[in-house]
């Protein structure tokens, strides 16, 4: 009887864990949507950025605000979640909060185009390691005005603003001036970062070598059970994660356009309001594909976790004893920070598997 129960119970607390999913969504790369799917997705993104901004966001953190600027009522909800991204910028990266926040964070913002703008379609990620040959020449930069992501490199006249695809016009950032879409490809990003010494060691490097097929494969082969050297490898300071960021400069790298205050020259680049790019969405969810994938290389990473609350970048030493964060450390129970945007309550534990009854998606591989 005995076992009979606790069988009972087992089948009870599994099916609740990991069988409450009604469906499983199957994210997939930006290529293989159809050109009807991509034009879906780049409309519901144009209609966040048509939506009233929403009075429940909240400054967490305030460094953004004292650095870039201030909450506006003159943004819509799109903005309002680079707004989130922004604040919270110091306690999502280089902490343990990274993987599990944009995790979270990139579903919450695909939660939010469907209930918000109708979409129907999955979230979409970008495979830029199969681009990392020759970024520039990627197919993914496509200037049809209805499903095209645009052009690498803005128009050099009018701010590197983007003057091509679906992004080119109707699509206006708030933050942290109001301005239209910037990239500005650098094959070479670091050089600007030399004086940063050892944080940089390689300042001549070409960004795309760090995100290569062979540098990923490699990266969810090794650091078997070791969450903090995976995250460091990962989002280390020329590594695949900020490589990314920066090789397409503008909004994505945290350039300030060309009305920003000075205080935000003195700061660039910085990640803050890099989620003003709608690619960020597809970046990061690609990020998270990779630490899917990790997850299940081995039994020993599916739940593997180790890290602080308190970003330490206050010294080289620092950084290599807390890569991905200080104490307090944090555990399955903690909250993830909101803003008022996301979804109170939620904690690690929450999001920690894509295909729990929480998150409800997957990746096809």
């Amino acid at each position: 009887m005995t076992l009979v129960i606790l069988s009972f119970l087992f089948s009870v607390l599994a099916s609740t864990a990991w069988g409450a999913c009604s469906s499983i969504e199957v994210r997939r790369e930006w290529r293989n949507f159809t050109p009807a799917e991509k034009a879906a997705w780049i409309d519901a993104v144009k209609c966040m950025a048509h939506l009233p901004h929403n009075d429940s966001l909240y400054s967490t953190v305030g460094d953004f605000a004292a650095t870039f600027a201030n909450i506006s009522s003159n943004s819509s909800y799109y903005d309002d979640y680079a707004y989130v991204h922004s604040d919270l910028n110091p306690v999502i990266h280089f902490t343990g909060l990274f993987f599990p926040f944009h995790r979270y964070f990139v579903w919450s913002y695909n939660q939010a185009l469907k209930n918000r703008c109708g979409y129907t379609g999955v979230a979409p990620y970008w495979d830029w390691t199969i681009d990392s040959a020759n970024v520039l020449q990627a197919g993914i930069w496509s200037d049809d005005p209805t499903s095209g992501i645009g052009q690498a490199v803005g128009i050099a006249g009018n701010d590197f603003v983007v003057g091509t695809g679906g992004f080119s016009s109707n699509f206006t950032l708030a933050y942290p001036v109001s301005h239209g879409l910037r990239r500005n490809f650098t094959l070479q990003p670091y050089i600007d970062f030399a004086a940063d010494g050892d944080f940089f060691p390689e300042p001549y490097l070409d960004a795309n070598a760090t995100f290569t097929p062979e540098a990923i494969n490699q990266a969810i082969a090794n650091y078997t059970g070791d969450y903090k050297g995976f995250q460091k490898f990962i989002e280390g300071f020329e590594g695949p994660h900020g490589s990314v960021h920066e090789i397409l400069g503008g909004d994505l790298a945290g350039y300030c356009p060309e009305d920003a205050p000075e205080t935000c020259f003195e700061n660039e680049p910085s990640p803050t309001f890099s989620a003003n790019e709608p690619l960020f969405w597809l970046h990061h969810a690609m990020v998270d594909r990779i630490w899917w994938r990790w997850q299940n290389a081995h039994p020993n990473n599916t739940n593997a976790f180790f890290g602080g609350s308190v970003q330490n970048l206050t010294t080289y030493a620092a950084y290599l004893e807390y890569p991905n964060g200080a104490p307090p450390y944090l555990s399955m129970d903690s909250i993830l920070p909101t803003d008022g945007i996301l979804a109170e309550g939620t904690t690690l534990g929450n999001v920690w598997s894509t295909e729990g009854d929480f998150l409800c998606y997957t990746y096809a591989d």
